[in-house]
């Protein structure tokens, strides 16, 4: 089975810790906890800079819907201008209408604008109201992947659907299955999908070095989210889900 694996990732250790796994390409996104939304420019150079593997690079001007007014599309042309100027390899974007249908006519136009990188259309895509039309729209706007957890909160959960839009797209255009694969479901999905491309984060808990612990505050205002402790990308988990892919 011949496949590709894309690590999504927030900071240049996780970055790097993929490449050192293994992995073929980086998404790059910063606050993964919203579903990810467009990261720095010293960020995107930096992590440009420590790789030598492919760099996508999310363009989500914030979190929430994926409906996005006049400013915010501006916003998406410009950082997807960055990115070109930075020398990254693909972005990654997604766009709605008021009904759920994809906005085939803006996003059309930002993948002329980003051309040659490649261009992904993300889980957007899950949340549109009917998603064999969705795909159809996706093709026609010229997307060359779709990252899609099967519009079910996991890759393993929406396997049906995946499967029956891979079927569908034939050579038009890559499914990239994607949402809380790892080691212990990604040979069980490559089995029921097919699919020849996943996306996921292979990620464990790293302790902060600080010494002085203020505690009972948390920054973001969400309680369960430490400031003394991150998820940064495990090199070793890629490594396993690598092998486990080979031997399917």
């Amino acid at each position: 089975m011949n496949f590709k694996l894309e690590i999504c990732a927030d900071s240049v250790e996780s970055a790097v810790n993929a490449q050192i796994g293994g992995a073929d390409r980086i998404e790059l996104c910063d606050n993964l906890f919203e579903g990810g939304t467009t990261p720095s420019y010293g960020m995107i150079s930096a992590v440009r800079n420590n790789l030598t593997i492919d760099l996508n690079v999310i363009i989500r001007p914030r979190g929430g819907d994926f409906l996005y007014n006049d400013s915010e599309y501006d916003i998406m042309r410009q950082d997807i201008e960055v990115c070109g100027e930075c020398g990254v390899n693909g972005i990654v974007i997604g766009i709605l209408q008021h009904d759920g249908e994809i906005d085939v006519d803006r996003t059309a136009k930002l993948i002329e604008l980003a051309y040659p990188m490649t261009v992904t259309f993300h889980r957007a895509f899950d949340m549109c109201s009917d998603p064999f039309r969705g795909l159809q729209d996706i093709i026609s706007s010229g997307a060359s992947r779709l990252l899609t957890s099967g519009q079910k909160n996991t890759a393993k959960e929406g396997a049906e659907l995946i499967s029956k839009l891979i079927l569908e797209a034939g050579s038009r255009i890559i499914i990239m299955p994607g949402s809380g694969l790892n080691e212990s479901n990604i040979a069980e999905l490559a089995t029921i999908t097919g699919a020849n491309e996943y996306h996921l984060s292979g990620r464990s808990i790293t302790d902060s070095e600080m010494t002085f612990r203020r505690e009972g505050i948390n920054m973001g205002g969400v309680t369960g989210i430490s400031e003394f402790s991150r998820k940064t990308t495990d090199p070793q988990k890629i490594k396993n889900i690598i092998k486990i892919l080979k031997m399917i």
